[in-house]
């Protein structure tokens, strides 16, 4: 899901890349994470957790810089039709996203996926 160019630069300790997106009609959004297995950002998967987040996936590989990274997924459930969220389950999931990585000096930009990469 991430595109990742290096590992020698962080976005905030432990975290090379932060991806917020959803998949079309883009109401229900994911958080995507491209983390350092050896110094893991325990305060954000904290909060992630504690704002009902869950882990949905992770697979570690070797990058091509020969830095090793953990990409995670981390979803959660609205109460919308087959788990989405409703618009009001939107903005306020979103205001605590953009509030938590604020906290840790990374900016968020939400978006929603191409059909192409939503579904390849």
């Amino acid at each position: 899901m991430l595109f990742l160019k290096s590992t020698s630069v962080t976005k905030a300790p432990g975290i090379y890349e932060v991806d917020v997106a959803a998949k079309p009609p883009g109401k229900t959004f994911g958080v995507f994470l491209a983390t350092d297995p050896d110094n893991p950002p325990q305060a954000v998967l904290a909060a992630l957790q504690e704002l009902g987040f869950k882990n949905t996936h992770q697979q570690g590989y070797v990058h091509k810089d020969k830095g090793k990274v953990l990409d995670m997924h981390f979803q959660k459930d609205g109460t919308d039709l087959f788990n989405g969220w409703k618009t009001d389950e939107c903005a306020s999931n979103l205001a605590a996203l953009d509030t938590l990585f604020g906290n840790f000096g990374v900016t968020v930009a939400p978006r929603v996926m191409s059909l192409a990469e939503a579904y390849a």
